[in-house]
C-alpha cells in the first residue's frame, strides 16, 4: 500500500536527514545542488574543496528532507586537515537518517571506495549505495564493480544531467516517516503558513540573519561552534580552511538565529586561486543577504587594512555592523588596545560612527552573551522608523540653529520638510529649493544630527534630496502646464480685457 502523503502546515523541520558522502570529486556537491534546486555549494574540478558540512531543504518528488553536503573521505591522521574532515563527515553521517554513498561509475570502484564501505558498514545510519556520472555507456563496467562493495543494489544516476532522480527517490523513500511526504511541496514556502480560524495566515518568525566575516585564521568558525555548542564547523591552525559560506539555524534565549560562517577575505591582489575566488565571491553574497554583519578581528594583529576595506563594504551595502575583537584573552594592555581600535575606527570610518566594538575570546566564550545582544540591539537601530511628525520638529530646529549655505548663484537654500522613506537601512527623504546645491558638509550636519537625536548609531543612514514638485510645470516634459481655467471663465475675462 502507497504511502499516504502529509501536508506541511508548519515551518518544522523535515522529518528525515540524508548525508551525501563519499571520496573527493565523486560529484556530492553537484547532487546537492541537485536536490536542493540551488548552486549553493561550490563546485569545482579541484578534489577536496567542500570541507565543512553543508545543509539545505531537498525535495524530491514530493519527498521533503534535510541533506547534508559533506567533506570527501580521505585516509590520513587524526590531527590532519583530512582527519579532522574525516570525523565531521562521520558525525554527519551520525546525525543522518540514511547516508548516500556516492561512487564514480565512470572510474570504477576504487580502494578509497572499499574502504570507506566497510566503515560505513559498521556504523548504525543505514547507507544507500548511489553510482553517479552513470549516463553512457562508459559508466557500465564501473557501475556493476559497484555491487562488489556489497551495500546491495547500486542506484545509477547523472547528478549533472539529472538522470535517475526517480530510482533515487524510491531508494530514500523507504526510509522516510508518513509526515516526510508533502503534496504541497510545488507550492512556495513562504505562502505556506498556520491558519488561525480562517483568519489571515500567520508567517513564521524569521530568524535574525548574522553574516560572520572577517580576514582568514581570525576565529570567525570557532566563534560560531561556540555560540551554537557544538563542532558545527572544521577549524584549525591553518587559514582559509572555511570555503562555503555555511548558514546555521540555532536559537538564542528563545530568538531565532541564523548564522552564516563566510571565508577569510584577503587583499585582492593576493587572490589568484580560482576556488580562493569563488570563495571570497561567496563570503560578498552572503554579507549582501545578511541583516546584522559581524566583522570579527584579531585583537593581537589589531584593526588592519583589510579589515576597513570590509567595514566600509558593509556601510556601502547598508547593513549594520559590529565589530568583535578576538583573542581578548590573549591581550595584556587592554586599555590601550581597544583605544587604539576604536580610534581608527573613528578616523578611518567617519561615515558609520560609534560602531559597536565587543571584545570577545571565541576560545573560551568570553563576552558571546554581549555580542548576541549587540546584533540584536543593531537589528532594532536598522529598523527603526521615526514618524514624520518627529522628523519635522527636529528638521526645524536643526536649521533654525544652523541654516544652510547660501547656493552657487548667491541664493538661499530651503529645507521645507522631511520624511523617512524606509527602513533597513533608515532613509531619509529631504525636500528643498535647489537640492542640487546643497554641500556635503552640510549633509553630513544633517546625518550627525539624526544619528544624535534619535540614537541611530553604528547603522547605515542614506539621506536623499528633492526638489518639490512644481505645480505649473510638467515634471514629464518640463513645459508649462497649460491653464485649468473652464473654456466660458477664459471667454469672460478676455471680454473684459
Amino acid at each position: 500500500m502507497a504511502r499516504q502523503p502529509t501536508p506541511r502546515t508548519d515551518d518544522a523541520p523535515p522529518a528525515l536527514t540524508v548525508a551525501i558522502i563519499g571520496r573527493p570529486n565523486v560529484g556530492k556537491s553537484t547532487l546537492f545542488n541537485r536536490l536542493t534546486g540551488r548552486r549553493t555549494a561550490i563546485v569545482h574540478d579541484r578534489p577536496g574543496v567542500t570541507r565543512d558540512r553543508r545543509e539545505g531543504i531537498a525535495n524530491l518528488g514530493g519527498l521533503r528532507f534535510r541533506v547534508f553536503d559533506t567533506a570527501g573521505l580521505e585516509e590520513a591522521g587524526e590531527e590532519t586537515l583530512e582527519g579532522r574532515m574525516r570525523r565531521m563527515t562521520l558525525k554527519a553521517v551520525g546525525d543522518a537518517d540514511v547516508a548516500l554513498l556516492l561512487v564514480d561509475a565512470k572510474d570504477g570502484i576504487m580502494p578509497l571506495d572499499e574502504h570507506f564501505a566497510d566503515l560505513l558498514r559498521r556504523q548504525k545510519t543505514p547507507v544507500v549505495l548511489v553510482a553517479n556520472k552513470a549516463e553512457g555507456k562508459a559508466a557500465n563496467a564501473g557501475l556493476y564493480d559497484s555491487y562488489s562493495l556489497g551495500l546491495g543494489n547500486p542506484v545509477p544516476i547523472s547528478a549533472e544531467h539529472g538522470e535517475g532522480l526517480n530510482g533515487l527517490y524510491q531508494a530514500i523513500a523507504g526510509y522516510a516517516p508518513p509526515e516526510a511526504f508533502d503534496d504541497e511541496a510545488d507550492t512556495d514556502d513562504t505562502a505556506l503558513a498556520p491558519e488561525i480560524d480562517g483568519a489571515t495566515p500567520v508567517l513564521p518568525e524569521r530568524p535574525l540573519h548574522i553574516a560572520v566575516i572577517g580576514r582568514p585564521n581570525v576565529g570567525k568558525s570557532t566563534l560560531i561552534n561556540r555560540l551554537v555548542g557544538e563542532e558545527r564547523l572544521l577549524t584549525g591552525p591553518e587559514p582559509g580552511i572555511t570555503r562555503d559560506a555555511i548558514a546555521i539555524d540555532f536559537t538564542y534565549h528563545g530568538k531565532k538565529l541564523r548564522l552564516v560562517d563566510t571565508a577569510g577575505v584577503r587583499k585582492r591582489p593576493k587572490v589568484i586561486d580560482s576556488v580562493e575566488k569563488i570563495s571570497v565571491g561567496e563570503t560578498f553574497e552572503a554579507l549582501k543577504m545578511a541583516e546584522v554583519v559581524v566583522l570579527v578581528i584579531d585583537a593581537e594583529v589589531g584593526l588592519d587594512k583589510q579589515d576597513l576595506t570590509l567595514a566600509r563594504f558593509v556601510e556601502e551595502e547598508g547593513r549594520a555592523l559590529i565589530v568583535a575583537v578576538n583573542k581578548w584573552d590573549k591581550i595584556k594592555t587592554k586599555d590601550a588596545t581597544l583605544e587604539r581600535i576604536k580610534e581608527r575606527l573613528e578616523q578611518s570610518l567617519a561615515q558609520l560612527p560609534r560602531v559597536p566594538v565587543i571584545t570577545i575570546s571565541a576560545a573560551t566564550g568570553q563576552r558571546l552573551d554581549q555580542l548576541i545582544d549587540a546584533a540584536f540591539r543593531a537589528h532594532g537601530v536598522w529598523s527603526t522608523h521615526i514618524s514624520t511628525s518627529k522628523l519635522n520638529r527636529w528638521l526645524e530646529a536643526t536649521v533654525a540653529q544652523n541654516p544652510p549655505p547660501l547656493s552657487i548663484h548667491k541664493q538661499r537654500i530651503k529645507l521645507r520638510y522631511m520624511t523617512q522613506a524606509k527602513t533597513r537601512p533608515p532613509t531619509f527623504l529631504f525636500f528643498s529649493t535647489r537640492a542640487g546645491d546643497l554641500p556635503e558638509s552640510y549633509m553630513r550636519y544633517l546625518a550627525n544630527g539624526l544619528r544624535e537625536a534619535f540614537d541611530l548609531d553604528g547603522v547605515p543612514l542614506r539621506l536623499n534630496l528633492k526638489k518639490p514638485a512644481n505645480p505649473f510645470v510638467n515634471e514629464d516634459t518640463g513645459q508649462p502646464l497649460k491653464s485649468k481655467r473652464p473654456k466660458k471663465l477664459n471667454e469672460r475675462f478676455s471680454r473684459r480685457r
